[in-house]
């Protein structure tokens, strides 16, 4: 193993991972032999005579674990991106001892002792130290005592069983989705039951999942399916469904229940009434009480919305329609309201102009970044693509990432990740990815986007740009290193642009003629923009009210069994949210954002964050939209900084003041 290629740094630009020198057999003697060194690394910290100073420990262990940062990058992407079976065994090992060995350094007490003392120092004299890392020691300190620092030998033993056991689960909630999600793939003999839909798209599906000469529909993330909104036949309609709501039902729903059991006796062990009070905590929402008002509020309107829309498409229907319905008849609702058939926009949003013409044109004409695709550079599978990124005056920036397609070893959703973070302490410039899941064409044939993939290209790149205009001295800080209920306003921001009027013409152009969206075409698109906005709250509501009822639930002693179907109805019925034809986003056995994900007690940030976002909207408005100068803003205040500074401070040095609520309740329809 001399030339495991993370047992140093890589030549490749920027570090980019060697990916064609990576075998799957490089990483559990990478893992071990990385913490075997940050290990060795803390002890010289806490080993050391010299009093504790913060070059000898906090930049210190910034600058420990370098292998065990390499590996854990690209390893958890491929866990993500890329699942084989010789990964997914190799997570099942060393998930488990990962999370022992963050408690062996968290749970140090001569390294905490060294931690403290600076602290303290801290509180006597500010000016010693400069703002960023008077904000790292506080942060230090923080997440330590977070960990558990303070508690009692015993209390550190429990607690170390705790994570090492939650950690098993959520590698197996994650596996067990992936599979199940595969296993439930709606498979068909006759072309005819997918009227609709491209029989072409299915049939491609089904070869890829070994099913030559049949035609499938594999299952997104959502409980919302595409194909849904298209699909003339009722039968075929439910049965994908159905398929849909019933993930993880048989496989996740034990695992559901004893997470949310351990995670609430962790709470109580650090000294949180439950585990929404200990995520809170730490984020930017004063209490959870603010986040259970701020949800509640939204409630009575969203779902009085809901309604109207559902009595709506049941006099469209002309029958009392079923959850597998609603999409298809708010599509001809749509259709026949503005005169927009979803359909039919997208030969306007290929993936390539989308991604050249739409996304990387608004980020040139706001920060002044370019973009040079590098066929040179190898990603971590074929379809990856390698972009590299240059500030305005030609100086290199970045490298992006992009891999847009669905495949049976990715996980469903998307979502952005970073192989190199950007610190001026390690002088590293940044290597982020993108990851979509849009279902990839017949050799040969255009990828063309539906709208909602367009969007959500757009917010992804929004991450990307807060990882690639990262300016911080420390790792820790870097990019989307924030408080989770702030991290997605940057990418919420970001979606902006996407109908953004000069972006917009410049990117929906007819992928065969060149021919731009017809004028009266965008019209329509923007004048729907908020049709069926109560369905979109109402699900979105009651997977975040779904999340705060699993991790505010207080368990009882006796370990009495719990279904989690039950417990979703009736937290849902206690939410005011039990409405039958709206389900939640997401259900709780497939709900990967709080289980496998950072989601936990957190979903509620979505939300949170577009207060933010609708706010920030108004004010790019007001100062003349897609400027370089509101870009340069925007980039100096807000996105540069990181996790370096409190966000909320962040957000006020961009807006001026506070937050506003009103922008974003007049765009989800609930003045």
């Amino acid at each position: 193993m001399a030339t495991n290629p993370f047992f140093t740094r890589s030549t490749l630009p920027y570090g980019l991972p060697p990916f064609a020198e990576i075998r799957e057999e490089h990483y559990l003697p990478a893992f071990e032999r990385g913490m075997a060194e940050q290990l060795a690394e803390v002890a010289e910290i806490t080993g050391n005579p010299e009093p504790p100073t913060f070059d000898n420990t906090i930049a210190a262990l910034e600058r420990s674990g370098a292998i065990l940062e390499r590996v854990s990058a690209v390893f958890f992407n491929q866990v993500s991106c890329d699942a084989t079976p010789g990964v997914r065994e190799i997570q099942k090992e060393i998930t488990p001892r990962l999370a022992k060995h963050a408690d062996a350094i968290r749970l140090n007490g001569a390294l905490f002792a060294r931690i403290k003392k600076l602290y303290r120092d801290l509180q006597e004299d500010r000016d010693a130290f400069d703002p960023e890392e008077a904000w790292l020691l506080e942060r230090y300190y923080t997440d330590f005592v977070r960990a558990g620092a303070e508690l009692s030998d015993a209390g550190k033993e429990r607690l170390v069983a705790l994570n090492e056991e939650l950690s098993e689960l959520s590698t197996a909630f994650q596996q067990n989705l992936l599979a199940d999600t595969n296993a439930r793939t709606v498979v068909v003999d006759d072309p005819a039951l997918l009227d609709g839909i491209s029989v072409e798209a299915a049939a491609e599906t089904a070869k890829a999942r070994g099913l030559p000469g049949k035609y499938a529909i594999a299952l997104l993330l959502p409980t919302q399916q595409p194909a849904l909104a298209h699909l003339t036949d009722r039968g075929m309609r439910e049965r994908v469904y159905r398929a849909s709501v019933g993930r993880g039902a048989t496989v996740n729903a034990e695992i559901v229940v004893r997470m949310a059991r351990l995670r609430a006796e962790r709470a109580r062990l650090l000294g949180y009434a439950n585990h929404a009070e200990y995520v809170v905590a730490d984020q930017t929402a004063p209490s959870t009480q603010a986040v259970a008002d701020m949800l509640g509020k939204l409630v009575p309107p969203a779902v009085a919305n809901a309604h109207r829309e559902a009595d709506e498409l049941r006099a469209e229907a002309g029958f009392d329609i079923a959850p597998w319905d609603w999409s298809f008849y708010a599509e001809k609702v749509r259709r026949a309201r503005f005169d927009l058939d979803t359909a039919s926009l997208r030969p306007y949003f290929e993936l390539n102009r989308v991604l050249r013409d739409g996304v990387f044109y608004a980020a040139g004409r706001l920060y002044g970044l370019t973009f040079t695709e590098r066929p040179d550079l190898q990603g971590y599978h074929p379809d990856v693509r390698v972009f590299e990124v240059f500030e305005e005056d030609g100086t290199p920036l970045g490298l992006f990432l992009g891999d847009f397609y669905a495949r049976e070893t990715k996980r469903g959703g998307a979502w952005m990740t970073s192989l190199v973070k950007q610190s001026r302490l390690l002088g590293e410039k940044p290597v982020v990815v993108n990851n979509l899941n849009i279902v990839k064409p017949p050799p040969g044939e255009p990828t063309l986007m539906t709208f909602d993939e367009v969007t959500t290209m757009f917010h992804e790149f929004g991450h990307a740009l807060h990882g690639l205009l990262s300016d911080v001295r420390f790792p820790r800080f870097s990019g989307t290193a924030t408080p989770r209920d702030f991290v997605e306003y940057p990418s919420q921001v970001n979606e902006m642009w996407a109908v953004w009027p000069e972006v917009l013409a410049n990117y929906a152009r007819h992928y065969e003629t060149g021919e731009p969206m017809p004028r009266e075409m965008v019209d329509r698109l923007l004048e729907a923009a908020r049709f069926n906005q109560g369905y979109a709250t109402v699900e979105y509501l009651a997977a975040s009210l779904l999340d705060w009822a699993w991790h505010t639930w207080e368990p009882s002693e006796d370990d009495e069994p719990v279904d989690p179907a039950s417990f979703e109805r009736e937290a849902l019925a206690a939410a005011g949210l039990d409405l039958p034809l709206v389900p939640p986003r997401y259900g709780s056995t497939y709900f990967a954002h709080i289980w496998e994900g950072g989601y936990a007690a957190a979903y509620y940030s979505y939300i949170w964050s577009e207060v933010l976002d609708a706010d920030s909207v108004e004010w790019f408005k007001e100062n003349g939209g897609l400027r370089r100068e509101n870009g340069e803003h925007f980039r100096r205040t807000l996105l540069s900084k990181g996790g370096s500074v409190d966000s909320m401070e962040a957000f006020r040095a961009f807006r001026g003041r506070d937050p506003r609520i009103e922008p974003l309740l007049e765009r989800r329809g609930l003045v």
